[in-house]
């Protein structure tokens, strides 16, 4: 069974382009954000395949130039949700029963695609729309996608073929059928990935399910232009519905819908809850049980051990906590650190912080850009505040912000004598790094602090030279994180190399980047051909 499973080409990891002076992807990324900076997109909802504007509009602008207007996006209401969930459902026919390996040419078109002709247009939206720099941006929207879809496609491959019974007896025949889900899926996708926010929608459709998509209100630069490419790849009309719009009134109305089928999530803990309870309260009105799948928060941690790598610890605290302004929900947020090793690296740690230039990300030479809006530069600058007002804080970098052209907040660190107060506890979503110092012989009870300090458990890394102290820690942590890092920062994970997903309130961890998500989109039915049927209703043991 399995030879005759088509091969799609076999998956390697997109390279990264490094963008030096001189090079020929620096100089397109450059020509590319001149004239997406120059123009102001008109973004309509699709739905089934036809681009609808409601004239209900609203601006996307620029984090760091939020005078900058870069788009008038058209807001989905009632009525265009209900022609996206009509739309997905009146797709389901064609699309579920197309050959898989049809729906992964897709994709995998798309993935070559963006690897190619359409690289600098989705990376510079990406920079525009979410103040990424072209490094994150070229990680996250080029290389991350690229390998989700050409991944994805051979996992897929791995699914249709695995999940054929192995024996049949001569008098019967046993297979399976891998159906996609009955109904259509919930697509809600995050601002701070554009590789997420397209794989959310892509991977449930390439396993035969249609849906709507809800993307970020603070990313439908990238997300449409994303769209585009994927239609542009040959996917049909009403397969994927894109839906712009208010999250109370697209959620209300998918939730409560009969055919939901699934939902397909990234964002805040707190509002996954609140969809899972609203789901709860609506079985009665749905034909099936909807597949739940969630990505949540993060309170993501490293742990180093007095005998560790000083200098690798300090670049993962740097690289870890302040890449993409902390706006991701892998990055590292709360270090325990021995008091020998904070003493030792403690000056060298603030210079290199303190070299770090935050500003407009078209200036290629900045290291970070802003916050994705006024909202999290009011919650972060809040708790940078609450924290300069605290005895048991020291601000050691940091600590200052500007919002009067873009939501700027300089790297800060926060030592912190409380290992419970709020900055090392509450996740924050930003450029700020707590920093609790613990006593040298106190690595064992720190490990048990750290497990027991935050509700989540996405990621964390351990720096120890010793490995009966990396084993320790991996015990001791065994629960606390879905990615675990030996010697290494706890973000930057890799598909097919590292798949990505926490547990406790950081979500499902439904593991994307491998077979376990997509097998979360399939329904499979086993089927039993018997070719002698018994004529007689009784048993030998009747006499």
């Amino acid at each position: 069974m399995v030879n005759s499973i088509p091969m799609p080409p076999t998956p390697v990891n997109e390279p990264i382009l490094g963008y030096l002076p001189g090079s020929a992807e620096r100089a397109a990324l450059e020509v590319e954000l001149k004239r997406q900076s120059n123009e102001i997109l008109e973004i309509p909802c699709i739905i089934n395949g036809e681009e609808i504007f409601t004239g209900d509009v609203v601006e996307q602008v620029m984090p760091h130039d939020h005078g900058h207007v870069i788009a008038r996006v058209h807001m989905a209401g009632k009525k265009e949700i209900e022609a996206a969930i009509s739309s997905a459902l009146d797709a389901h026919e064609m699309w579920s029963t197309m050959p898989w390996q049809s729906r992964a040419a897709i994709f995998l078109k798309a993935s070559e695609l963006l690897r190619g002709p359409r690289r600098a247009e989705i990376n510079a939206s990406t920079m525009l729309n979410q103040s990424k720099t072209c490094h994150q941006a070229e990680i996250d929207s080029a290389c991350e996608l690229i390998d989700f879809w050409r991944f994805n496609a051979d996992y897929a491959r791995q699914i249709y073929a695995d999940l054929q019974p192995p024996v049949s007896p001569s008098s019967m025949w046993n297979s399976s059928e891998v159906r996609p889900l009955e109904g259509f899926v919930f697509s809600v996708t995050p601002f701070n990935f554009s590789s997420i926010a397209a794989n959310l929608p892509s991977s449930a459709a390439l396993m035969g399910n249609v849906g709507v998509w809800k993307p970020s209100r603070n990313s439908y630069v990238s997300n449409y232009r994303l769209m585009r490419l994927m239609m542009d790849a040959g996917l049909p009309g009403g397969v994927i519905n894109f839906v712009p719009g208010k999250a109370s009134l697209i959620g209300g109305m998918c939730l409560e819908h009969p055919e939901l089928a699934g939902i397909h999530f990234t964002g805040s803990t707190k509002v996954f809850r609140q969809m899972w309870r609203d789901v709860a309260n609506n079985l009665e009105r749905l034909k099936s049980y909807p597949r739940i799948v969630g990505e949540t928060g993060g309170k993501d941690f490293i742990v180093a051990h007095p005998d560790c790598d000083r200098q690798a610890l300090l670049v993962a605290m740097l690289r870890g906590g302040f890449e993409f302004q902390g706006q991701k929900c892998s990055a590292a947020s709360r270090v325990y650190v021995p008091r020998s090793v904070w003493d030792a690296i403690k000056d060298d740690y603030v210079a290199e912080v303190n070299k770090i230039t935050v500003g407009d990300v078209s200036d290629l030479s900045n290291f970070l850009g802003a916050v994705i809006d006024k909202k999290a530069f009011d919650n972060i600058t809040g708790y940078i505040d609450r924290a300069a007002a605290n005895s048991s804080c020291e601000i050691v970098t940091g600590g200052t912000y500007d919002d009067s052209k873009g939501y700027f907040i300089q790297p800060t660190s926060i030592v912190c004598n409380d290992p419970k107060s709020e900055t090392m506890v509450e996740e924050i979503f930003g450029p700020v790094l707590s920093i609790h110092v613990y006593e040298d012989d106190d690595f064992e009870a720190t490990l048990t602090l750290c497990d027991e300090t935050s509700e989540y458990a996405l990621t964390g890394s351990i720096f120890a030279t010793d490995r009966v102290h990396v084993e320790t820690a991996m015990k001791a942590l065994r629960y606390s994180a879905g990615n675990f890092y030996i010697n290494d920062k706890p973000t930057g994970a890799v598909v097919g190399q590292q798949p990505f997903g926490g547990a406790r309130g950081s979500g499902t961890n439904d593991k994307a980047g491998s077979p376990l998500n997509l097998l979360r989109w399939v329904s499979p039915r086993s089927i039993k051909e018997t070719f002698a049927p018994p004529h007689e209703w009784t048993y030998g043991f009747l006499g």
